[in-house]
């Protein structure tokens, strides 16, 4: 995703209602997130679908790596000895 440009990406809601194609063209060919004001306040953000798409994946994979700190931070952890053991003894539950 592009870093915003003050004075291109930040447009009021009105202006953004009359010309809402030309402004869905404008997100695709800059890359560029437009902020959407409402009363001179930032209201929403248009963003196109695959920087949502790359939002969602940092945002899962980043939760995942807290998840993950947090368990050694808190001991839950196992060697390789001790998962190797564990997925032995599933695999042999999951077969009979």
């Amino acid at each position: 995703m592009r870093a915003i440009s003050i004075s291109n990406d930040i447009i009021p809601i009105a202006e953004f209602k009359t010309n809402i194609s030309r402004w869905f063209k404008t997100l695709q060919t800059s890359g560029h997130p437009l902020i959407i004001t409402q009363n001179s306040k930032p209201a929403g953000v248009l963003l196109s679908a695959s920087d949502y798409d790359e939002l969602v994946y940092r945002k899962s994979f980043l939760d995942s790596v807290e998840r993950g700190i947090a368990d050694v931070e808190n001991g839950r952890t196992q060697t390789t000895d001790e998962l190797r053991s564990f997925l032995q003894s599933r695999r042999s539950e999951l077969n009979r």
